[in-house]
């Protein structure tokens, strides 16, 4: 009999092909409503599931058997880690298999906002481009001797750094510690940081304590000049300030890929100009969804095998 497992979000066909020549599949769960389970799906030991969403107390109930927690993408921000050590449930991650997709993305962003690709596409396709006077589109600093400030230096953002310097852009961070491993300078707060850069990078996991971390402040120090790019989790900015900062020019623009309630985009983002938009794509590469994938099926199939776990994580 196949072990059961149950996703809490949808997945591929081919993903779902694969996983079923050796498990039972079950799934996906509404988001907006993933409780109560459907029928059987109590019975999954393993739940693979993304760090948005909520693994808490009560999904835990619903899952008696459960022993593995594998959640797609790199976060996990969603899962009860207390609760699940309680139960004795393991907790699993893509680690940095999306890391070089998600760098290659960010970069985009920069950019997309920061060179105006976006506005130009948008006016050269609806015919207005009528004169060839340098001044048709915003003139832009560029990025060779700009700085930029990355918002938590791990394996995404040390990726972000070693790309944004073949642009010939300084690089900064503010991290919870300064690394001994790069030349980067570290900078003790993020309000320092955004005093000193031109493009703030948000790569910072997301977590309680640095919710809404990008305020209206933050945005304030980051200045009129200034670009705000975010690839970790929507809840790392407070919106309705990057929106009103946008509204009035306290920033030059921004890039986003993550929002706070995803797929929800709030609206006040949708008719300015000088915000670029995507939506939740910078890991959607083959080569990303190719090594996540293995990190997913490696995970189960030595969980249910007994062996050791990849990327596991301390759930206390």
């Amino acid at each position: 009999m196949k072990p059961p497992i149950l996703f809490a979000m949808p997945i591929s066909p081919k993903l779902i092909e694969r996983l079923s020549e050796r498990y039972e599949v079950l799934g996906p769960l509404d988001r907006a409503r993933p409780l109560p389970l459907p029928e059987g799906a109590g019975r999954a030991k393993a739940l693979v599931t993304l760090g948005s969403l909520k693994t808490n107390v009560a999904m835990m109930d619903a899952l008696p058997d459960l022993g593995l927690i594998s959640c797609y993408g790199t976060g996990f921000e969603g899962v009860d880690r207390a609760e699940a050590a309680r139960r004795g449930i393991r907790l699993t991650h893509a680690g940095d298999s999306n890391a070089t997709s998600v760098a290659e993305f960010a970069m985009g962003l920069v950019l997309a906002a920061g060179r105006n690709l976006v506005r130009g596409d948008r006016m050269t396709r609806a015919g207005k481009w009528a004169s060839l006077s340098i001044d048709r589109v915003p003139i832009t600093p560029g990025l060779a001797g700009q700085r930029m400030g990355i918002y938590g230096m791990g394996s995404i953002g040390l990726k972000i750094a070693q790309r944004a310097a073949a642009f010939e852009m300084e690089i900064g961070y503010h991290n919870r510690s300064r690394r001994n491993d790069v030349d980067y300078a570290y900078h003790g707060s993020l309000q320092a940081l955004a005093e000193w850069c031109d493009v703030l990078v948000v790569a910072v996991r997301a977590s309680a304590e640095n919710r809404h971390a990008v305020n209206a402040e933050i945005l304030e120090a980051l200045g009129p000049q200034g670009v705000l790019v975010n690839i970790s989790r929507g809840i790392a900015v407070d919106e309705m300030a990057l929106a009103e900062a946008l509204e009035k020019n306290v920033i030059a623009g921004a890039g986003l890929d993550v929002y706070e309630n995803e797929p929800h985009v709030p609206e006040r983002f949708w008719t300015l100009e000088n915000v670029v938009l995507t939506p939740h794509m910078a890991a959607l590469s083959r080569g990303a969804q190719v090594a996540q994938q293995k990190v997913l099926i490696d995970n189960l199939d030595a969980f249910f095998a007994g062996r050791p776990l990849h990327s596991l994580m301390p759930t206390g």
